[in-house]
């Protein structure tokens, strides 16, 4: 009885709130009634898309809702200096030009009301401890995966334009493995990173993980340089075959029916898609499935070696990437100097700087830099999500990509390109939803 009493006697004061929110909402309700029977306008003046960031960061619900369309559409909005298509247009819709003054009485009315509510509340709850997440907690994920789709993007438009410029791909993939040490080394020094620690026999256990991440970024590099973007990337789609046919040559490892079954959209979809490219040539189909053959390479090696624990210290998953990023760019410096030669190199380099100039070394440097940070981002936003989410997030990034690419290059499409890439493209997210199901 007395733990009985002592529960009632918490719940009064939260009764007494939300009777008085009650009250305040009803008496708030009236006044908005009466005023639109008198005829008054709530009209808000023509709001620009400064106004909106403004009242969206400070929580402002004042007026009519903004509506946007898809990703793409917002990104179209961003680049195009707040223009764009229908799928991504900012609509607001009016009733008058202006407000007149009994609507701002009844708007501070209301506003005064609600705030003697909410304080009631507040102190009917004032002995309640909460923890209330920042910002940045709340909408971390969906950060992550912004600033993901968002440098990849970058990375994807530069490199192709720095590779126009500069045709020297080797060298192109050289100054963007290693330009991530400008990075990932001031962040070291200034300590505001641990640095990593790690053994020679360590070292040269991770060595084969930084040479399929060397072959996964050059063979990428050199099929958006042989052919279009959006091309290459339907060609990288098909990595699942690639990653399901090393796990059983060297893991032994069998799937599911259904997984294999998931396959063979994407093969009929890469194969549709190729068999109807207009700008198709082996040099880009053969580096984008070496590219794959890299990335699985790399996927099926750390499963097999390097399960059995971590690795040095200090290696979180920005340190393994900046790691991988250092052991890359020594292997792939004498290859890059055999096969194009420093002296082509340089020469290359200041006939595209001659001709573009300092357009030219921006788009360099963009490449590099949003080469890192769409690499390091992936690492934080993957490692929030769950399977599911994360197979769902990487397909439509790879849709983005595509689709950005076509609009942005102007590459010619058929009707049967369309259909096999989307075809290939829902085949990898049903490769990763059956193998997620059906794990073993």
């Amino acid at each position: 009885k007395e733990v009985s009493r002592k529960r009632r006697a918490m719940a009064m004061p939260s009764r007494m709130a939300v009777r008085q929110v009650r009250r305040a909402l009803l008496g708030l309700t009236l006044l908005v009634l009466a005023a639109w029977r008198a005829g008054l306008s709530f009209a808000l003046p023509q709001a620009s898309g400064a106004d909106l960031a403004t009242r969206t960061a400070t929580g402002s619900q004042v007026g009519v809702p903004l509506t946007a369309g898809t990703h793409s559409g917002r990104w179209a909005a961003i680049s195009g200096g707040g223009k764009a298509d229908h799928a991504g247009k900012w609509s607001w819709e009016h009733s008058a030009p202006g407000v007149d003054g009994v609507s701002m009485f009844l708007a501070a009315a209301g506003a005064a009301t609600a705030m003697r509510a909410a304080s009631a509340a507040s102190e009917a709850k004032s002995e309640e401890i909460e923890e209330e997440k920042s910002f940045f907690e709340s909408f971390k994920v969906p950060i992550y995966i912004g600033l993901w789709y968002l440098f990849n993007i970058g990375y994807n438009i530069y490199n192709k334009k720095a590779l126009i410029a500069y045709p020297y791909p080797w060298a192109v993939a050289l100054w963007q493995m290693a330009f991530g040490w400008c990075i990932f080394v001031p962040l070291w020094i200034l300590r505001i990173r641990k640095v990593p620690k790690l053994t020679v026999k360590e070292a040269v256990l991770l060595s084969p993980s930084a040479f399929g991440h060397l072959a996964t970024h050059v063979g990428a590099v050199i099929a958006f340089f042989a052919g279009a973007v959006s091309f290459g990337h339907i060609v990288k789609a098909s990595e699942p075959v690639v990653s399901s046919l090393l796990n059983f040559l060297f893991m032994g490892e069998l799937l599911h029916p259904m997984v294999y079954l998931s396959l063979v959209p994407i093969i009929g979809g890469v194969g549709l898609a190729s068999a109807s490219e207009l700008s198709f040539n082996w040099l880009c189909f053969g580096a984008a499935m070496g590219s794959n053959f890299g990335s699985a390479a790399r996927g099926v090696y750390s499963k097999k070696v390097m399960s059995g624990g971590k690795i040095g210290k200090n290696m979180t998953p920005s340190n393994v990437y900046a790691v991988l990023t250092i052991m890359a760019t020594f292997l792939l410096l004498p290859i890059a100097f055999a096969i194009e030669g420093p002296t082509a190199m340089l020469k290359g380099f200041n006939a595209a700087h001659a001709a573009g100039g300092t357009a030219f070394i921006m788009q360099m440097i963009y490449s590099g830099l949003f080469y890192y940070l769409y690499n390091e981002v992936a690492f934080l936003a993957l490692g929030q999500l769950d399977p599911v989410s994360h197979a769902v997030s990487n397909t439509m990034k790879r849709v983005v990509i595509i689709i950005t690419a076509i609009v942005v290059f102007k590459n010619p499409v058929t009707p049967l390109g369309i259909a096999g890439s989307s075809i290939a493209i829902f085949g990898t997210l049903l490769y990763s939803l059956a193998k997620n199901k059906f794990k073993r």
